[in-house]
């Protein structure tokens, strides 16, 4: 259904004008989590850690990205139509402007050039860091 002349509106407990939209809108609301205080009681568990690391997918097991990563940015198991750049790449230490060209590798150059890791001075004892 087209409307034109007028923007769309959708008003609370008013009834959804097209059917198969008010099936996916029911099946969406009878599949939604049944814990409300999942996503906080997790956050507040793995701190150190966050829905960031995994490009911003809340849904992934975004928990253990110091463990596997599996579900992280460019781990093996990432989760399918995740593809926000901008995120993805956060979820890296690397930022974009919206208006920036994407130059990828000289983010992370940059990036890397600047690195305590990386400088002789940050070594501890037996060479480790």
């Amino acid at each position: 259904m087209i409307v034109k002349g007028k923007d769309l509106e959708f008003y609370k407990d008013q009834p959804v004008p097209d059917k198969d939209v008010k099936a996916l809108m029911d099946d969406e609301i009878e599949h939604a989590p049944q814990a409300p205080h999942e996503l906080e009681e997790r956050l507040e568990e793995h701190h150190s850690t966050s829905p960031q690391l995994s490009g911003g997918d809340i849904d992934a097991e975004w928990e253990d990205a110091n463990n596997t990563g599996s579900e992280a940015v460019f781990g093996h198991n990432p989760t399918p139509d995740q593809s926000d750049v901008e995120d993805n790449a956060h979820a890296m230490g690397i930022n974009f402007e919206d208006d920036e060209a994407l130059d990828f590798e000289k983010k992370i150059e940059k990036r890397d050039s600047n690195r305590f890791e990386l400088k002789e001075f940050s070594k501890g004892g037996g060479n480790s860091i």
